[in-house]
């Protein structure tokens, strides 16, 4: 019985390695669908070595006691109160859905003249759009919209849909356009054929969710899988037109 749940851990675990690093999408099929053998390869070849292991016990332990790991990075930082310090306290934060101590631990690192300030605002423009803080979305996505990094990305899609919340349309629907790229972000075209319907153009509306319905049958059984929700959201709207 423990070797049967030691194996369901193993496997567990590197779908979630395999997820969270990005790696290709056959890995999936290898650790699925390969019993014992296929977790076993992908742990030893992308996860395991000597040095890593330290690291994986330190992620497990993240996931079953989030808590601790702010208390040891509050630690770190009180005893060096660095820019990498506080912005893994920021991030673990973001991690534990407490969006005002992450805010107020990326603003703080605004005060350091020295480090590129991209990436704090563009974790404030996600947590204020998590808090449905829109004035502020606003705010910090300006500060970042001229940087190439901006475009299409999830900021930009949050800039968007800010704008649109106040009622901003013309503008909203500049930022939500340029994130419609074929076969890719599903969830923000979903929302951006929501936004043709809402606003009573029915036939761009359509149009889109008629492509990411016709991609929907190209994807692999992964993307199926996560999008599953999304697709089954696109289809009910095809079909109340």
């Amino acid at each position: 019985m423990f070797r049967y749940y030691l194996i369901l851990f193993i496997q567990g675990y590197c779908l979630y390695h395999i997820y969270k690093n990005r790696k290709p999408y056959y890995w999936y099929f290898v650790v699925f669908f390969i019993p014992v053998v296929g977790p076993i390869i992908y742990f030893v070849t992308n996860i395991y070595n000597k040095r890593d292991a330290e690291k994986i016990q330190s992620e497990f332990t993240s996931i079953i006691n989030p808590t601790k790991k702010i208390r040891d990075l509050e630690r770190a930082l009180e005893f060096s109160d660095s820019y990498t310090n506080r912005i893994a306290l920021a991030d673990a934060h973001v991690e534990n859905g407490d969006m005002p101590n992450a805010i107020e631990n990326y603003k703080h690192t605004l005060n350091d003249s020295d480090q590129n300030d991209l990436y704090a605002r563009q974790q404030l423009v996600l947590c204020y759009f998590q808090l449905q803080d829109y004035e502020a979305v606003i705010g910090e996505a300006e500060k970042i919209a001229a940087k190439s990094e901006f475009t299409g990305s999830k900021q930009q899609f949050c800039y968007g849909l800010a704008l649109k919340e106040l009622g901003k349309l013309e503008d909203a629907e500049t930022q939500l356009k340029q994130i419609d790229r074929p076969y890719s972000n599903y969830d923000e075209r979903l929302e951006l054929a929501k936004f043709y319907l809402e606003n009573d153009r029915t036939i761009e509306g359509k149009e889109l969710l008629e492509e990411i319905s016709s991609e929907s049958q190209y994807m692999t059984k992964p993307n199926r899988r996560l999008y599953r929700l999304t697709i089954i959201e696109v289809e009910r709207l095809l079909k109340s037109l």
